[in-house]
């Protein structure tokens, strides 16, 4: 399932923010966010942007300019949507009356009033102009590409629990493992003997030159080149590249280090591994895992909210709070909802007020 930046949506909930007269809460799927108060009423159908949509420059939305204008040195300019507190309120993206997209179609919508008949789960983050926030990383860390990530490599991205509140029944009665998320860059190597390159280096969109960068120093730390061509199978190995120099090192490690999250078996269909079949690729290889929090456990019930308390927390051995927390079966599910692998993200609202700080 792809991240919907902006789509349409339903209000779920309204209430009240103590010791707030102008403004109130709102919920959105899973999402409370602070509106202005008697905006709208439950079953209000409007449009959400999440946390790091990039809004670009309209008219409409000027009134963010003094909290979310941002320019990058590439003369790149819009509004960024991020985790703020207001009142006490933790707010997580931002709430639109419907009529934010009068004026605007779709490519061959020709009826007069298209607005109107706008569903519940639209996608209309391209139809608003609406990008992710990610700024500009300098070569040193992103390194040189070749081109776009090759095809049989999957995106590493995870959705946020509270876009899809549908999983928590997908999860429950599951046999299900919680790992720490790693707060440093994706990356994924790869052995394809029937690529054009057998061995690859890719961060989250593109396949990488090796050089001077983490994703490299990660690969070159445990001769991945080598060990990989060993091992026999055309395989990729995803997993966080940490270190100095990288999203602040908040896990306080003193050299570039590549810890696994995901096993993909190429000639099976880009078969995800279960857990134990992850544990015993990265024993072989002799990597390091993300941490695994709890394992073999089970819910016969489950909350946002009681996830969101979950996730709060410190890597271990330092006072930095960590980003979050990733929920899988430890043998690979099919979800309905997401059209895929089973698996969910859920970040520390510690850490996200943190970071904004």
């Amino acid at each position: 399932m792809e991240r919907k930046l902006a789509s349409v949506q339903k209000i779920v909930d309204v209430a009240p923010i103590e010791n707030a007269d102008a403004i109130e809460r709102v919920t959105v799927l899973g999402w409370q966010c602070v509106a202005q108060k008697g905006e709208f009423e439950p079953g209000d159908r409007v449009v959400y942007c999440e946390v790091d949509s990039f809004l670009p420059i309209r008219p409409e939305f000027e009134f963010l300019r003094k909290s979310c204008y941002r320019k990058f040195s590439n003369g790149e300019e819009g509004f960024r949507i991020k985790t703020v507190r207001l009142r006490g309120q933790i707010s997580q993206g931002i709430v639109f009356p419907l009529s934010i997209l009068s004026g605007l179609r779709f490519k061959d919508d020709t009826r007069e009033n298209p607005v109107d008949d706008f569903k519940e789960g639209l996608d209309v983050t391209g139809l608003m102009g609406v990008v992710k926030y990610e700024p500009i990383t300098s070569l040193t860390s992103s390194g040189e590409a070749f081109g776009l990530r090759p095809v049989f490599v999957p995106k590493t991205d995870e959705m946020r629990i509270q876009s899809i509140p549908e999983l928590l029944r997908e999860l429950e009665g599951l046999e299900l493992y919680i790992t720490t998320k790693a707060d440093g860059m994706s990356c994924s190597l790869f052995w394809n003997s029937n690529h054009e390159r057998p061995f690859g280096i890719c961060g989250r969109n593109y396949e990488l030159r090796p050089g001077d960068d983490g994703y490299s120093k990660a690969a070159e730390k445990y001769d991945l080149e080598n060990r990989l061509k060993a091992y026999g199978k055309n395989i990729i190995l995803q997993g966080e590249v940490v270190g100095p120099g990288i999203q602040k090192n908040r896990l306080n490690v003193k050299d570039v280090d590549f810890l696994l999250f995901d096993v993909v078996f190429i000639d099976e269909q880009g078969r995800y591994a279960d857990l134990d079949e992850l544990q015993a690729v990265a024993k072989d290889l002799g990597l390091k895992t993300v941490e695994v929090c709890q394992k073999e456990i089970r819910f016969d019930s489950l909350t946002i909210d009681g996830l969101l308390e979950m996730a709060k927390g410190k890597y271990t051995g330092t006072n930095n709070n960590r980003e979050g927390i990733v929920i899988r079966p430890c043998k690979v599910k099919y979800s309905e909802v997401l059209g895929g692998r089973l698996s969910c993200k859920v970040v520390n609202n510690e850490y996200l007020l943190k970071e904004e700080e």
